[in-house]
């Protein structure tokens, strides 16, 4: 016989989290009977998630903002490491002024939440949290990002950034747990489930198989990242869950071994090893070098016999995860950093002069320009651009498939992936960075075809195909820092209007115009991939 055994099958050991105070109304210790309930009046509950998701729109954690310092400090790191680490910084100070959000996609909005036993609110938990995200949305400079289906093909735009994600889970005490986020769809892409069996728990397979999937994650996500890798889980669901709130920093705290019970453990030479395997990757901060990742957490958990799921997925530059909790003493939001300038250089890193590229010239003459320089050639980007993301590229390959013609602004200007938040008062444009080019990959061939999108500007690697098109049609890929919305909106983007679609709100096509718009040749005319050449 073998005796009972329970425990915690995530154990956090300590939480060093330092929290603010938000205010000590909404919650009253009650005595029932002979046990003290705390009732919570659920308007705290708004008011926390309405914090809680303003904070982590505009400020990050502190030691994230310091990672980012280490990279311009580090010999080691590239000038590409170094360029994109120092935009990031100078974003995060932008961002922190709260006007303008860090990144235009403002994410999907989740609640992870332990409530305690003893904690009494007397409604329906979600709905509260709910009208907190709601009233953030509506009153900040945010982007509307949910997509709701009316039927099977027909979809709508929420028009409030709901529904939102909200997990409740029980646990003892009289204390309520909370972990935001922001889930931005490009990090949220690059979440990955695969199922695997014991042949793969031997050094030898392990090795092989992080080196050959590291690369499906690409720069897409906006790198450096807080990787996740979890091997095991009791379910699929069960492993993305701790995929998620791994990369989020919530298990920092786990045990280091496991046990008879079960409980989930970090392997921190594991860890080591993944991460050396990223900076080895030579992908870098987006356009190659040494910081791919700023961390990695390796998660083991327990499994079925038959099973051994196997999750892998990133926390990106806007590495938007903030926590809270409600006590008797009050409601509470963890403190992210309101002064990131600190971590700024007094001196920018030096780097060799951009090449200037005039977008208000001839198409043709944009082109034979740009055919002068290789890959990984940085620009500095001057004149009108034309931004169009996915529902617009379906609805230009729907005229072309109907017969109708490729439309002018698409044939005489560059195209910029990308959807922005809702602009500040007294500024040409919110928050408006590239979204990830991979979605767009199947429209390329044709567009190019019919002298349109010769000219793409969006962050991310990118399909053969695209190479392809763009060697046959002489075409280009110019990838964009992906990240630095926020200062791209202040600094680099001067006047923005709506020329097509308007209905679509933030996917609606838009004419802007740039200045010292930052950006690197990654596909070129001749066949040239700067990501096939890592």
């Amino acid at each position: 016989m073998i005796d009972f055994i329970y425990q915690d099958p995530y154990p956090i050991l300590k939480d060093e989290t330092q929290y603010r105070k938000i205010t000590s109304d909404f919650v009253k210790v009650e005595q029932f009977g002979e046990r003290e309930i705390l009732t919570v009046d659920p308007k705290g509950l708004e008011l926390l998630a309405e914090e809680a998701l303003t904070d982590v729109s505009f400020m990050l954690r502190t030691t994230h903002l310091q990672k980012l310092r280490n990279i311009l400090d580090d010999p080691e790191a590239t000038d590409n490491d170094r360029f994109v680490a120092y935009n990031l910084l100078q974003n995060a100070s932008v961002a922190a002024e709260g006007q303008l959000p860090s990144c235009q996609d403002t994410g999907t909005a989740i609640v992870m939440a332990k409530k305690g036993e003893s904690i009494f609110t007397g409604v329906d938990d979600a709905e509260w949290l709910s009208r907190g995200i709601f009233n953030t949305y509506q009153k900040r400079n945010l982007r509307y990002s949910q997509i709701v289906p009316i039927s099977m093909f027909e979809e709508k735009n929420s028009g409030s950034n709901l529904p939102a994600q909200i997990d409740i889970y029980s646990k003892k005490g009289a204390s309520y747990e909370f972990l935001f986020m922001a889930k931005g769809g490009g990090s949220a892409n690059k979440t990955f489930l695969y199922q695997k069996t014991k042949s793969l728990l031997n050094d030898k397979a392990m090795d092989e198989f992080i080196r050959e999937k590291i690369k499906d994650l690409g720069t897409s996500a906006c790198p450096p990242y807080h990787l996740a890798l979890v091997i095991g889980g009791t379910s699929a669901e069960a492993n993305l869950g701790a995929v998620k709130k791994a990369s989020a920093g919530y298990y920092d705290h786990l045990p280091t071994s496991g046990n008879m019970a079960g409980q989930a453990f970090r392997d921190l030479e594991w860890e080591e090893r993944v991460q050396k395997i990223c900076q080895e990757s030579a992908i870098g901060a987006q356009f190659g070098g040494k910081y791919f990742t700023h961390d990695v957490r390796v998660i083991r958990l327990p499994r079925h016999a038959a099973s051994c799921p196997v999750g892998l997925g990133v926390s990106c530059s806007a590495d938007r995860n903030i926590k809270g909790k409600i006590t008797k003493d009050g409601i509470y939001v963890e403190q992210l950093e309101v002064n990131p300038k600190q971590f700024l250089p007094e001196t920018a890193p030096h780097l060799e002069a951009p090449v200037e590229i005039d977008l208000d010239m001839p198409m043709a003459d944009i082109l034979a320009k740009l055919t002068q320089y290789p890959i990984k050639t940085r620009l500095k980007l001057n004149g009108t651009v034309i931004v169009a993301r996915d529902i617009a590229h379906a609805k230009i390959m729907e005229l072309l498939e109907a017969g109708k013609p490729m439309p002018e602004y698409f044939k005489n200007h560059p195209v910029y992936y990308a959807g922005p938040a809702k602009t500040p008062e007294g500024m040409a444009s919110g928050s408006f960075g590239p979204t990830t080019a991979g979605r767009m990959d199947v429209y390329v061939d044709e567009f190019q075809k019919h002298g349109g999108s010769m000219i793409m500007l969006a962050k991310g690697n990118r399909s053969k195909q695209v190479t392809t098109a763009c060697n046959k049609y002489g075409g280009f890929y110019l990838g964009s820092i992906g990240g630095p919305a926020a200062i791209l909106a202040q600094d680099n983007i001067l006047k923005v209007e709506v020329v097509d679609f308007e209905e679509l709100g933030m996917e609606a096509v838009r004419k802007i115009t740039v200045k010292d718009f930052p950006a690197f040749i990654i596909t070129d005319d001749k066949g040239n991939d700067f990501f096939e050449n890592l």
